[in-house]
């Protein structure tokens, strides 16, 4: 038996290797508008959060209003890098395949790119449509409401839900929805040796390889899968 009836995967950072190709994209399209911030503060300010609260966060810290098309262009390009550059994240499929509780995926990123990046490395046939975006609520992490939505859609109690997330952002929506959360620091923008949270964003755990995924949690795996 497992402690969890539902196990919620946030994607970028987590299921694919995604974050430093998305950083690097957003550093370099804000350069050409001559605003230039390093990949040390999108992780710290952007990392898990929607397109709009980026924006937002980018009018009011700079001043600066982007033209109407950056959100289209940054998004295209992106999506063409991801083509050859994105990678799956190691042990992630293997996990996936052998679960044996119900999971979903609940991300900040638009129904195209979760839906493309997750095609890409071949985790769309084993996770199906249970991808929940914010698009589909009012409010984006930190706020718990799309981490409650996807619980919801799901038949789960939020008290038996884990979460596995890699952004303080993401962490934050976890908790606030009263789900326990790991802090998976394997992607290639954190590692273990990734900084300790702030007091309001302290996971119950840091998972550091998926190679360990049920290691930790046993009762998680299939009971059709080899132990």
């Amino acid at each position: 038996m497992s402690e969890f009836d539902l196990v919620i995967f946030d994607c970028d950072g987590v299921l694919i290797d995604s974050e430093i190709i998305s950083a690097r994209m957003l550093v370099t399209e804000l350069a050409r508008l001559g605003l230039a911030i390093d990949l040390t503060y999108v992780e710290r300010n952007f990392l898990g959060r929607s397109y709009p609260v980026v924006m937002e966060v980018i009018r009011r810290e700079f001043g600066l209003d982007l033209p109407p098309d950056f959100e289209q262009r940054y998004r295209e390009n992106l999506l063409a890098v991801f083509q050859t550059e994105l990678r799956i994240v190691p042990h992630v499929h293997g996990v996936i395949a052998a679960m044996g509780v119900p999971f979903c995926v609940a991300t900040s990123s638009s129904p195209r790119r979760a839906e493309m990046s997750l095609g890409l490395v071949g985790l769309a046939p084993l996770i199906g449509d249970r991808v929940f975006t914010s698009t589909m609520v009012a409010r984006g992490k930190p706020a718990p409401d799309l981490f409650l939505f996807a619980a919801a859609q799901m038949g789960a109690d939020p008290a038996r839900t884990l979460v596995i997330e890699d952004s303080l952002t993401g962490i934050r929506a976890g908790l606030a929805a009263g789900m326990t959360v790991w802090r998976f620091v394997g992607g290639s923008h954190l590692g273990p040796e990734t900084p300790e949270e702030p007091e309001d964003a302290r996971p119950h755990r840091r998972l550091v390889s998926f190679g360990d995924f049920f290691q930790i949690a046993p009762g998680l795996k299939s009971a059709r899968q080899p132990a």
